[in-house]
């Protein structure tokens, strides 16, 4: 199977706005290289300030890439133009993480979901229209949908909003949805109906979905039967399936990741293998260390990895950017933590 979208040491670098910092670059990306499939459902985890929400608004195509080349069903998207560009920016939607910013504060929730239907000609008329929005609104899990057209996004709960931004994505038939941190407003009650939101309408619509989290906990529900990317300073560190990079993780970073999560079984917790860091401190993405980025703080790191950049190479179950992959301790949980 090709894939729908591959980017091949795709980088993203922002000039610094910082006056005592002229002339001097953010590297948000750094030879990002990954593709996704068909329906494939991508987690991409990380902490803040990783790049991750960088990456899916290149994904997206917010940002041109300052480097490598990101191409869409083998077509170089910075080449696209005429039929194919249209495709390509119907065919990869974005979904927000703030839904209240995203969503017209004067505009009611049909004229709001009615203009992308209207610029791209899916429905003809006020009644064809008003008929795609109901069905719309109904495949997102918004019933009685003639409820919610004529109300604004401040009388809408947070989970409603979101599930309202996910019927305007999907109103132009996407490949791909690219959710941002699309749960991490909403009321932890209600997080699971999105997470299930998603995954129906990844099975329903085969629609492939971009997760981008912080959360461990909520990238291994919606990926379970998907793949798991772990991100680190502009760069992917680890890329495999999510249950062979949750019971055998094989980078650092993603083993502290592991370590930091909270277990409520203290009998799990007490046979949890610590991870002690050197430092906490997340280095500059304006100046970040030299050789493997996370040589600062890896208990495992050697004079070898602060010069020499690991490349992201196949191991086992995946692939992994670190020199001693297959040689540091392995991370693990009993089984009756899984």
């Amino acid at each position: 199977m090709n894939p729908l979208l591959k980017l091949d040491n795709v980088s993203m670098h922002f000039p610094n706005k910082d006056k005592e910092a002229k002339n001097t670059t953010i590297k948000a990306l750094s030879n990002v290289s990954m593709s996704l499939y068909p329906g494939e459902i991508m987690a991409i985890v990380g902490e803040s300030g990783c790049g991750k929400t960088t990456l899916g608004k290149v994904i997206a195509g917010l940002y041109q890439p300052t480097g490598g080349t990101y191409y869409y069903k083998e077509n170089d998207v910075s080449k696209l133009g005429g039929k194919k560009q249209k495709q390509y920016r119907m065919s990869v939607q974005l979904v927000q993480q703030d839904s209240y910013a995203a969503l017209n504060p004067a505009k009611t929730i049909q004229q709001s979901l009615a203009a992308p239907i209207i610029r791209h000609k899916i429905a003809k008329g006020k009644q064809g229209i008003r008929t795609k929005i109901i069905e719309l609104l109904e495949t997102v899990g918004l019933k009685p949908a003639e409820q919610f057209l004529g109300k604004f996004p401040h009388q809408l709960s947070g989970g409603q909003r979101q599930r309202v931004l996910m019927a305007r994505a999907i109103s132009l038939d996407p490949e791909v949805i690219v959710a941002d941190e699309p749960v991490s407003m909403v009321d932890v009650s209600l997080r699971l109906s999105i997470l299930n939101l998603m995954t129906s309408l990844n099975k329903k619509l085969n629609i492939a979905f971009i997760y981008i989290t912080h959360d461990l906990a909520t990238a291994r529900f919606i990926a379970q039967n998907g793949r798991l990317a772990a991100m680190y300073l502009g760069r992917i560190v680890e890329l495999s399936s999510v249950g062979e990079m949750m019971d055998n993780p094989q980078h650092p970073y993603l083993q502290a990741l592991l370590t930091a999560v909270p277990i409520p079984d203290p009998k799990i917790a007490k046979a949890k293998n610590e991870l002690p860091l050197k430092g906490l401190e997340v280095p500059s993405l304006v100046n970040p260390p030299g050789g493997c980025s996370f040589h600062p703080r890896c208990p495992y790191a050697t004079e070898y990895c602060s010069e020499e950049l690991p490349p992201l190479r196949e191991v086992k179950h995946g692939v992994v950017a670190c020199h001693y992959a297959e040689r540091i301790p392995k991370w693990h949980l009993t089984a009756s933590s899984n």
